[in-house]
Order: C-alpha cells, then structure tokens, then sequence
C-alpha cells in the first residue's frame, strides 16, 4: 500500500495479509488479489461486482502471478452461476500466465462463446481493480496525484482524510497535554 499510495505523504494505515501455504489442490495463496480488492474498495467506499470471482496471487508490487487449481476454480464458480442463472454478468478474473493452463469443461467454453459468462484474464492488480468496479483504476501522474475519479483518486483521498484526522488528534491531545502542564 505504501509504495502505491504514499507516494505525497506517508498513510497512516498498516494491514497485514498472512496466507498459509497448504497447497492442496485449491489452498495456498490464491486470495491474495480477492483481500487487496477488498481492502481497497472498502478504503475507497466503492462495491466491486458481485458477481465476478476471482483467483490470483499476488507480489508486493501489484504483479499478478498464477495459481494452482484454476481449471477447478473457474468450473466451481461456473456451476454455481449456472444453478442461479447466467445472465452475461458472471464471470472469474484470473491470473494471465494461467491461460495457457485452461482445459475447461465444454459447457464452460460454450457458456463463454455466448456471452453467458467470462473469464478475465488479468497481469496486474489495476486490471481487477477496474473489472470489479466499472471504474478506472487511475495511473500514477508526474506530479504524484491520480485522476479524479479514479479507484487510485478515492484510496488516497480516503487515507489522506484518515491521516490528517489522526493527526488533528493527535495534536488536540498534545494541546491538552501541554495545557494541563501549564496549570
């Protein structure tokens, strides 16, 4: 979060995402990209599609990396739209370098050749970030700032707001400290 974020002023926010690495058949990692779209779009008040899943992990730098079990993770997801009803608006974003690693069941491929559902492939976090909100994420500009209206624009403007009334805070206290010194 910081080295997208804090790029003006440091964030006065620390979150941890611990993950244990089972690796048994759809264990491991793979919620890393679901949690920092969460966390995210909370910071930012913005909902993310409910009906999209997602699979990925992540590194520290926003790059998407593949993950184990995708076949099984698309069809799960897909068999429980399909009980529902597909409407076109389902769909599971993915890791890009697991692509090459689709052997999907048929009536997926057909499902996704009528547009009743979809697969999003995806390289970077700003990519999910603007499927799951119908928003742009919002690239970083020269002067440090991103464009207003962007997913990237709501984060910082939200973790500015939570610093600066920290801050206030803290300084109303320091007020009342240093004043009943004084008495």
């Amino acid at each position: 979060l910081g080295s997208k974020y804090a790029i003006k002023k440091p964030i006065s926010l620390s979150a941890s995402i611990t993950f244990e690495q089972l690796y048994d058949m759809v264990e491991g990692d793979s919620a890393t990209c679901a949690e920092l779209f969460a966390l995210l779009s909370s910071i930012a008040d913005v909902p993310l599609k409910q009906s999209i899943a997602i699979t990925g992990s992540m590194d520290q730098n926003g790059d998407v990396q593949p993950i184990g079990g995708v076949n099984e993770k698309i069809e799960g997801f897909f068999e429980l739209c399909r009980l529902r009803g597909l409407d076109g608006s389902h769909g599971v974003v993915i890791p890009r370098r697991n692509v090459k690693h689709l052997m999907i069941k048929k009536d997926v491929v057909d499902a996704v050749k009528e547009g009743k559902f979809s697969i999003y492939p995806i390289d970077r976090m700003e990519e999910g970030l603007e499927i799951l909100t119908g928003m742009p994420a919002g690239a970083l500009k020269e002067d440090g700032t991103y464009p207003e209206g962007s997913i990237n624009y709501l984060v910082v403007k939200r973790l500015t707001e939570i610093s600066d009334a920290l801050k206030e805070k803290k300084d109303k206290e320091e007020d009342k400290d240093k004043n009943e010194k004084d008495k």
